[in-house]
């Protein structure tokens, strides 16, 4: 299973982001057809602030992606046990709080890939691999993740 984070979303909604957008969009709706995709509740959460607030996206259409992805995708929120684990991760992996609850919340969900801008490229925790998907060198192991 992959998961996304919320950059990759705000991306997707961003229609004058260039080719971020247009690979964001082509990977989201590539893993819809899919079927192998979880998302976090946080990323769908931390897209809507994100977009409504930074973006100057009508709350409308903000609520139009999110309930466009809930749709078709499988959603995971935290859990308590999620919490304890992305306290964990701070300390261990040196990564920023909700960084570290997203990964937790989608390592729990079985998520193995995680596409990022954010997190370190290249890097695997605890069985969940991150990918930057606007990195050219990425381009085999993304496909062969879409496989999965």
């Amino acid at each position: 299973m992959i998961s996304f984070d919320t950059n990759i979303l705000v991306y997707a909604a961003d229609r004058g982001g260039g080719e971020r957008h247009s690979a964001a969009v082509d990977l989201i709706e590539r893993s819809i057809r899919r079927g192998n995709c979880i998302q976090t509740l946080q990323s769908f959460c931390e897209f809507f602030s994100v977009v409504t607030r930074k973006s100057g996206i009508e709350t409308g259409t903000a609520t139009a992606f999110v309930d466009g992805w809930r749709s078709v995708m499988l959603v995971e929120a935290a859990t308590p046990g999620d919490l304890g684990e992305a306290m964990r991760a701070v300390t261990v992996y040196r990564i920023g709080f909700w960084d570290a609850m997203l990964w937790a919340t989608a390592r729990r969900a079985g998520v193995r890939v995680l596409f990022s801008e954010d997190f370190q490229d290249g890097r695997t925790m605890e069985g969940v691999r991150i990918l930057n998907p606007f990195y050219g060198h990425n381009a085999a192991e993304i496909e062969q993740s879409l496989r999965q």
